[in-house]
């Protein structure tokens, strides 16, 4: 019986790579740029700056500049506002991220799945300690000013979220996240 020959993991997996991909590329984009006059434009056009701000925090190649941005605007605004409104930006985000992932790399998802390591690390690991890790996991990164696409993707492969649940958990974690930012950057502008 002749060997069945392994295709290599970047071909396997083209989908991912080029996520991945658009990381790298983003970074090295962005890592230098001034962006003052999208500041001033952001502070003139109000609360839709900050929805907008809102969008681009939870996607990996504009969650640092909108991070920056939204620290930078937050005083020309009702911070209680502004952080509501950019949660609702950051929640249209995630929905497109959460729909887009659970329908176009599921197949990716489940294949990565039955890879050799990442069956040996489940091996090791109790099925309530790995949900638990998993929910954890998502909850740190979709709070946090990280690129949401692991969280997102994190319970978007998981068939027990629902697109309701993911909206609540993803408009409260991501409101938080901005808050924080808005807060402290009011706190140490003082």
């Amino acid at each position: 019986m002749p060997k069945k020959q392994k295709s290599n993991f970047l071909f396997r997996y083209p989908k991912l790579l080029f996520l991945l991909a658009t990381f790298v590329l983003a970074y090295i984009i962005f890592a230098e740029k001034d962006f003052l006059f999208l500041q001033e434009a952001l502070i003139a056009t109000g609360y839709l700056g900050s929805f907008l701000l809102g969008i681009f925090f939870v996607y990996g190649f504009t969650a640092g500049p909108a991070t920056a941005l939204l620290l930078l605007t937050s005083g020309e605004q009702n911070i209680i506002i502004a952080g509501l409104v950019a949660g609702c930006g950051a929640l249209l985000g995630d929905l497109v991220i959460f729909r887009f992932i659970r329908h176009y790399f599921t197949d990716e998802i489940e294949s990565l799945g039955k890879e050799k390591i990442i069956n040996s690390i489940g091996r090791f690991l109790p099925k309530i300690v790995k949900k638990y890790l998993t929910l954890t996991s998502a909850v740190i990164i979709i709070a946090s000013p990280l690129p949401d696409e692991i969280g997102v993707t994190l319970l978007a492969s998981s068939p027990i979220i629902s697109t309701k649940y993911f909206s609540i958990l993803s408009y409260i974690l991501n409101t938080l996240g901005i808050f924080t930012i808005l807060f402290a950057s009011t706190y140490l502008s003082k």
